[in-house]
């Protein structure tokens, strides 16, 4: 069992688009930080050679960005960016260019326009003009744009390089979630299930998707002892998600825990959340397998009432042989004659013949046999065992006549030809005898 998770779940964090108070202080900030300075990076452990200080602004550089900030406030993005355009042709120094690259590029995202945001990332992080602290967070987004654009190498070597430079305690949860998902993206399922465990362990509050991107490198790895905890954990989290719960099951099954692939399967289905016919199935198959049949009937049963189940020939044969395993013989019979009515050969009524023999139900009996003989389809040697014993049920219900022609259709057969004979030539005895 492979579940090819990599193609449905990318748990990227993106930033959406800026919001009016959100995009005003997040670019405020960003200037005051390159302005006056901020937290000294890591980039020495990186054995990055670079001593990059923050330029200056003129005053006249100052009232430009301040109303820009205003309409970016406001959000008139297409003002802003109109502006910014103007005075990036203007600039003069790298440091301001820089900077106006970066706000365009976050006008951009906000305006959703991901490919021309990048380009301006770019242009910020080509210029080399930012201090470290800001130069290498807008690696970070340029590693998420890199990625929404599929180019997953650039995306992680982007990352990678972020992740050496900055100080490991401003690494969040969602910096290792978009590095799982880049992973996940390249089928490098190892480094992605490590990258998730880390965000994982990081948070306080591990969001579901974080945890299926950690199910699907399970799966991709075939780590399927690892996947049934997985799965345990998120059955704890998550109980209302059938899904997990028929996965545990399935995974079970595969490392060969049957009775607590029943288990868990029992438990989804008392909690009401099993209402497929595949689910049905699936938790029957499991109680016959185990030798647990009344359990098996009860729910099959239920399932073909309820409607979840068809009502067919083949299911309602299915629930007469489960309660046949059970011993309750009248719901068998039941089942059998349900089934019988829907079948157009006399397989069927002819089971339910033997069924009613052994209860000595003589008249119901010679019923069904009659019924499996007129609708055909029985072998050869179906066929005499058939008319044998419907003699024998009509001779104990004293139906002699009847007896007497159904033994004489069963010594055309050669199987039970000399058993027909005898009771041919018992009838006549006590027929002579009275």
């Amino acid at each position: 069992m492979k579940l090819n998770y990599s193609q449905k779940i990318l748990a990227v964090p993106h930033t959406h688009v800026l919001r009016r108070h959100s995009c005003l202080l997040h670019i405020i900030a960003v200037v005051f930080l390159l302005t006056f300075g901020g937290p000294v990076s890591a980039a020495e452990q990186c054995q990055i050679e670079r001593d990059v200080q923050a330029g200056a602004f003129t005053e006249g550089d100052v009232k430009k960005l301040n109303k820009i900030y205003e309409n970016i406030g406001d959000e008139k993005y297409n003002e802003a960016a109109i502006d910014l355009t103007k005075m990036l042709d203007g600039a003069r120094t790298n440091f301001l260019k820089a900077t106006i690259n970066q706000a365009l590029a976050q006008v951009e995202w906000a305006r959703e326009r991901y490919p021309q945001a990048l380009k301006n990332f770019e242009a910020a992080v080509n210029l080399d003009a930012l201090p470290n602290h800001a130069h290498y967070a807008l690696m970070y987004q340029i590693s998420q744009l890199y990625y929404m654009n599929k180019r997953f190498g650039e995306a992680l070597q982007k990352l990678d390089l972020w992740f050496c430079a900055v100080p490991k305690e401003s690494i969040t949860p969602l910096a290792y979630v978009l590095k799982s998902s880049i992973n996940l993206a390249r089928e490098n399922y190892r480094e992605a299930l490590l990258a998730i465990d880390q965000a994982i362990d990081l948070s306080d509050k591990p969001k579901e998707n974080w945890y299926q991107v950690k199910l699907a490198s399970h799966f991709e790895l075939q780590q399927f002892p690892e996947a049934a905890k997985t799965l345990e954990t998120m059955i704890t989290k998550w109980p209302e998600k059938k899904v997990y719960w028929t996965q545990l099951s399935s995974i079970y099954v595969k490392l060969k825990q049957d009775r607590r692939a029943l288990s868990v399967l029992a438990l989804a289905y008392k909690n009401g959340l099993l209402k497929k016919k595949s689910d049905i199935t699936q938790l029957v198959s499991l109680y016959q397998y185990l030798d647990v049949p009344y359990s098996a009937a009860v729910i099959l049963d239920k399932a073909i009432k309820e409607g979840l189940v068809e009502r067919r020939e083949k299911t309602l044969t299915q629930l007469g042989d489960i309660w046949y395993q059970a011993a309750e013989i009248d719901k068998s019979l039941a089942a059998f004659g349900a089934a019988g009515k829907l079948s157009d050969n006399g397989k069927i009524d002819l089971r339910r013949g033997y069924l009613l023999a052994d209860k000595e139900n003589w008249p119901e009996t010679s019923e069904a046999l009659a019924s499996a003989l007129k609708k055909g389809g029985l072998k050869e040697s179906q066929q005499g065992e058939a008319w044998l014993l419907k003699g024998m049920a009509d001779f104990n219900s004293k139906s002699y006549t009847a007896a007497r022609k159904s033994f004489g259709e069963a010594t055309r057969f050669p199987k039970t030809r000399n058993a027909a004979q005898q009771w041919i030539t018992h009838m006549a005895e006590q027929r002579n005898s009275r």
